[in-house]
């Protein structure tokens, strides 16, 4: 009951609230990075959402599209900029997100919508994570975000998708504010986020 109706209409009552009261922030946030990224303030990328299927995920753009002199992008660490750096601690990239959950593609919680291209890399237990919508936040991110390993982080989604409820991801709104507050985990050492997944 709750994942059929309750989950998916809450979703939509805190997105739309949530997009109204951020508005000014939202406004102020992509002027700074339309200036930043010449021109460029969004970033959308295609992700797997439910049972895998593709959909545009749009955030805030934190990186440039600074390339080095074969024509390859540069490290993620090197293009990320200033004004990237302090949306993605506060994580105000994530707002943009609150579109899809609009459209239905994601949810406010659930396992984070990772790369198509990791898609084939996944085993049976991996895979598991998208039998539930992504969502913006969830139980990885406030376990770890992406401070733990890979393998970590998919038990994780894993154990949400066999145990969401709606006490589990109450309790993960409140986890998340706090790892908001305190700036945690937001990369691994050495990495802008979070190293390539290259399989098992």
């Amino acid at each position: 009951m709750y994942c059929r109706f309750f989950k998916p209409v809450i979703d939509i009552l805190i997105a739309s609230i949530s997009l109204i009261i951020m508005s000014p922030l939202f406004i102020v946030v992509t002027f700074a990075l339309y200036f930043a990224n010449q021109g460029k303030p969004f970033f959308l990328q295609l992700r797997p959402g439910k049972k895998e299927k593709l959909f545009k995920i749009i955030k805030f753009k934190t990186m440039n599209d600074k390339k080095d002199e074969a024509g390859n992008l540069l490290p993620d660490a090197e293009r990320l900029t200033k004004i990237g750096s302090f949306v993605r601690k506060t994580s105000l990239d994530e707002i943009p997100q609150l579109l899809n959950v609009l459209k239905g593609d994601m949810s406010l919680i659930g396992p984070r919508p990772l790369l198509p291209e990791y898609l084939p890399l996944y085993n049976d237990f991996q895979k598991k994570r998208h039998h539930v919508k992504p969502g913006i936040t969830g139980w990885a991110q406030v376990n770890g975000r992406n401070a733990i390993s890979w393998e970590q982080k998919f038990e994780f989604d894993v154990w949400y998708v066999t145990n969401y409820s709606f006490f589990l991801d109450l309790k993960i709104v409140f986890l998340t504010i706090k790892k908001v507050f305190l700036s945690e985990d937001i990369a691994q050492e050495g990495e802008a986020t979070m190293e390539v997944f290259n399989g098992n």
